[in-house]
């Protein structure tokens, strides 16, 4: 059986966890969603979502307890939301512990504080999708091997490496299953 995992060290755990298992029965796959607090509940998971929160903490923390070596030694698909985002780069515009997943360079708080907070539909795999900013962080650049997924003006919000997938917004807060359907698929496939 298939293990995606969702990382609980701080952040919006509980509601990625939840919309996972919906998403899970909603594609009627064999798998199931998993806490992952240490690198031992990560070994035998296919994929691990990384969620908002302070990606100091959570980039300390994914170090200290060797979570950051077993994604590597795997080489587990990460879909990451706001500061797990953050955490997948190559470049920071903060010194912090990062997972250099994808080329790319993020700028942290890229759209104001928290009072600056906003709601957007946007335009992602070829459908409009309601995006939830929080200090959201944005891409300034990709490599060449990245695939830009989604903008809102000429920003880049959301991007894609291989199996991993990075958004700037929080998709867990709202009601709607495709983004993680989308992650999870990806997972299945060869």
């Amino acid at each position: 059986m298939l293990k995606i995992g969702i990382l609980n060290l701080q952040g919006a755990v509980s509601e990625h966890y939840n919309i996972t298992v919906k998403t899970i029965k909603k594609l009627n796959f064999d798998c199931e969603a998993v806490v992952v607090r240490y690198k031992e509940d990560l070994e035998n998971c296919s994929g691990l979502i990384i969620s908002g929160g302070e990606s100091t903490v959570i980039g300390k923390l994914i170090v200290e307890r060797g979570i950051d070596k077993v994604i590597h030694d795997k080489n587990i698909p990460i879909f990451g939301t706001c500061a797990g985002l953050v955490l997948m780069a190559n470049d920071v515009d903060y010194n912090q512990a990062i997972l250099k997943i994808i080329d790319m360079k993020v700028l942290r708080n890229a759209f104001g504080s928290q009072k600056n907070s906003f709601e957007e539909e946007i335009e992602i795999l070829g459908s409009n999708f309601q995006g939830v900013f929080i200090r959201a962080p944005s891409i300034l650049k990709v490599g060449k091997d990245v695939e830009v997924l989604s903008k809102i003006d000429d920003v880049i919000v959301g991007a894609k490496y291989g199996k991993n997938i990075a958004l700037s917004f929080h998709p867990e807060l709202t009601d709607d299953t495709r983004l993680h359907e989308y992650f999870i698929k990806n997972l299945f496939e060869e």
